[in-house]
C-alpha cells in the first residue's frame, strides 16, 4: 500500500476505499490485506459518495451522553456505486432502495459521512 489518502476519519471530507490489485475486490474500511484473497497489494481511492440504501435503523435512544442531542438519528448501510458497503448516518426518512449522496456533518463533535436522497 502506498500513499494513503486522507479521509473523514482524519477530518477531511472524503470517503476512501481500497481495491485489491490482485483480485480486484473492493473493501471499506482500511485493512492491511484484501479480505477476499489475502493480498497485501491494495490501492486507495476516493469514492464519489453516491450509492443505494441497503438497510436503515432509526436510533431512538442515545448510546452516549454526547449523542443525546441527536436522537432520533438514522444509521444506514449504503451500497456505494464503487462496489463496497459502508455504515453511516442518514436522513431519518431514508428507505431501502433510495438513491443517496454523501455530504459531511458534525455528529457528537466528530465529522461523519451523512447520506441524503438524490433528486
Amino acid at each position: 500500500m502506498s500513499g494513503r489518502i486522507v479521509d473523514w476519519t482524519k477530518g477531511t471530507e472524503a470517503i476512501v476505499y481500497q481495491t485489491c490489485k490482485g483480485c480486484g475486490a473492493r473493501q471499506y474500511f482500511r485493512r492491511s490485506f484484501c479480505a477476499a484473497c489475502g493480498s497485501p497489494d491494495l490501492a486507495e481511492r476516493r469514492a464519489s459518495g453516491a450509492g443505494t440504501v441497503y438497510a436503515t435503523s432509526l436510533v431512538c435512544r442515545a448510546a452516549t451522553p454526547e449523542t443525546r442531542a441527536h436522537v432520533p438519528y438514522n444509521i444506514v448501510l449504503v451500497d456505494a456505486d464503487e462496489g463496497f458497503r459502508m455504515m453511516a448516518h442518514g436522513d431519518n426518512d431514508l428507505a431501502i432502495g433510495d438513491k443517496v449522496a454523501a455530504r459531511f456533518t458534525q455528529f457528537a463533535g466528530r465529522l461523519v459521512p451523512y447520506f441524503a436522497k438524490t433528486k
